[in-house]
């Protein structure tokens, strides 16, 4: 008797893994763990994101910054250097592999932001630095044609591209990178296009999120989101949950088990069975934010300056695991990307549908 054995790769491969006592991880691992999953992806998408990669400008917004153009970058430039105090600028650093054949322009800027800002609506949020960088986003995104901030958080910056994630980690030379939290991503797009932009992590402050599967809502969540002032660019339906976070979390002040409610939220039958006060708060939670629920299958990675979240979809439709090994914990769509790079691991488990992964590193929780 012979099987036919078709392996369900369930579309994109993700991989994260942060030390809670801050330890710097070398680049190579996370390119090692992602490359063990090479067949979850088809060379059209790959990305990193890394934290506490700049001390020497970790007081500053690091911009990285891809253009189609050296217009794009003329336009962009004039832009920053009337609304932000630029400290420092380069092109970030590459080497060339025969894999990656193309690549935009790209830059980093260590930014603030001015103290006499040409843009009206810049002047306006003076004193309020993260809405400041905010708009200043979302105004090169929306407005430079040829210009997209990929990573505008401090002390943390994104790396992606066209190409499967090793082929772009060789390319972005992240073996000279240490961080203390690592994502990563190597994509499968099914309903979205492969380009440089739409690459994961997507990205917003300190905000960086990879995703497997589909957000069937984005139409209502980005609506939702444009009521607030976020101009959603990129063609991709990740883009929303990296927003929807920052308005959830930042914004609104609410803590992170809630924001994971929000998005993968009891079924209204399972609500009903809960008892009155616990009822009465997930039916204000459906009520107030039922516009930034996510439909459709799902297995996320957050990562923030001081801590990574993974969440599923509220039935599981997306695989994701979790390893741990003395203060480093794994997270990743398959066992088997953990085991590559730490095959002695102390505890490993299925988190339950809905239900978040949450881990901080050793410091107060702000």
């Amino acid at each position: 008797m012979s099987w036919n054995y078709v392996k369900d790769i369930s579309n994109c491969g993700l991989f994260g893994v942060i030390s809670k006592k801050k330890r710097l991880i070398n680049g190579e691992i996370a390119r090692r763990a992602i490359a063990n999953m090479h067949d979850r992806g088809n060379g059209l998408g790959g990305g990193f994101a890394a934290y506490g990669i700049y001390p020497d400008y970790k007081d500053f917004y690091a911009f990285h910054i891809m253009y189609d153009s050296l217009k794009a970058i003329d336009e962009t430039e004039e832009f920053l250097r009337d609304n932000l105090e630029v400290v420092h600028e380069e092109d970030i650093p590459t080497r060339e592999t025969d894999k990656i054949k193309w690549s935009p322009y790209l830059k980093r800027y260590f930014v603030l932001p001015a103290n006499n800002p040409k843009e009206r609506e810049l002047e306006l949020l003076r004193g309020m630095d993260d809405d400041y960088i905010v708009r200043v986003v979302m105004i090169i995104n929306d407005r430079i044609e040829g210009a997209y901030v990929f990573s505008s958080g401090k002390n943390m910056g994104a790396f992606k591209g066209v190409g499967f994630p090793e082929d772009l980690a060789e390319f972005y030379r992240l073996d000279e990178y240490d961080g203390y939290i690592w994502i990563a991503h190597n994509r499968f797009p099914t309903n979205t296009p492969g380009w440089w932009g739409g690459a994961h992590p997507f990205t917003l402050l300190d905000w960086a999120i990879v995703h497997n599967g589909e957000i069937s809502s984005y139409g209502i969540n980005r609506r939702y989101l444009e009521m607030f002032g976020y101009k959603l660019t990129l063609h991709t339906d990740t883009e929303v949950v990296a927003y929807l976070m920052d308005l959830i979390v930042r914004k609104h002040g609410l803590p992170f088990e809630i924001a994971a409610k929000i998005f993968a939220p009891p079924f209204w039958k399972d609500i009903d069975e809960m008892d009155e006060d616990e009822r009465e708060a997930y039916t204000a939670l459906r009520a107030v934010y039922g516009s930034a629920v996510l439909n459709g299958p799902f297995a996320i990675l957050f990562a923030f300056h001081n801590g990574l979240m993974g969440l599923n979809d509220r039935v599981k439709l997306r695989p994701l695991v979790v390893g741990e090994k003395d203060d480093l914990v794994y997270m990743s769509s398959e066992e088997a990307g953990i085991r590559e790079v730490e095959p002695d691991l102390d505890r490993v488990y299925a988190p339950p549908a809905g239900e978040p992964v949450l881990v901080f590193t050793e410091e107060e929780k702000d």
